[in-house]
């Protein structure tokens, strides 16, 4: 087993993974592991001075990337897609970073996922479900005490249906290792959130990487819009 990372300070290659289920998933809700993408040291290499000063380079991640799922076989997006499998449950090495988006509607986990899930994360320092990807982690136990979030308007019934957590209106919220978010693009709203907390600031490699990516910087409880998702 990998030794426990300190995010802010990796003392080695940062596993990140994006756990995948037999069913379809969103495609917007995985996507935005591509952050980590852009702060990974193999990334911005090729970026030539004029763009980026050698001390932002300097801040580089060393991350590797992992795509899951219990088969090994293609998994299916939304839109037609379909994500290549670097890992299954079996060959997957502890993950330090977890991304989980939302699964077709109805489907539920087999025990080998919610298994899976449990393990992971157990060893992983961050655990980050954007999304309907909220609900693998409610049928694996995960939110039971915690605060969460998900899409507007399933609030209202997740508080009747899941009584045991703390379901508030926010673009996104922390508890502890658990990071949830609304309903797809607020998926951003939490990347932009999780690498400020974790390598941001004014002058930072994160801080550039955001700008030149125009992350939005949007209020967490929706105070800019008058209602939707």
């Amino acid at each position: 087993m990998s030794d426990p990372i300190n995010l802010s300070k990796p003392h080695r290659t940062i596993q990140a993974g994006v756990i995948l289920v037999n069913s379809e998933t969103e495609i917007l809700d995985v996507a935005p592991i591509d952050i980590f993408n852009g702060l990974s040291a193999k990334f911005i290499k090729n970026f030539p001075p004029s763009i980026l000063p050698d001390h932002l380079r300097a801040q580089a991640l060393d991350v590797e990337f992992h795509w899951v799922n219990e088969t090994g076989k293609p998994s299916p997006l939304t839109a037609g897609g379909v994500v290549n499998i670097t890992d299954t449950f079996t060959t997957c090495p502890p993950l330090d970073i977890i991304v989980m988006g939302a699964h077709s509607h109805g489907y539920t986990l087999n025990e080998a996922e919610r298994a899976f899930i449990i393990k992971s994360h157990g060893t992983c320092a961050a655990f980050i479900t954007i999304c309907g990807g909220f609900l693998s982690a409610l049928e694996s136990g995960l939110l039971e005490g915690k605060t969460a979030t998900g899409p507007r308007p399933m609030l209202d019934e997740l508080r009747q249906a899941a009584p045991g957590v703390n379901w508030v209106e926010k673009r996104w919220v922390r508890d502890g290792k658990v990071w949830t978010s609304g309903a797809l693009l607020n998926g951003l709203d939490l990347m932009r959130a999780f690498v400020t907390e974790y390598w941001g600031g004014e002058g930072t490699l994160a801080d550039f990487v955001l700008a030149l990516g125009a992350y939005p910087d949007r209020d967490v409880d929706y105070k800019d819009v008058k209602g939707g998702l």
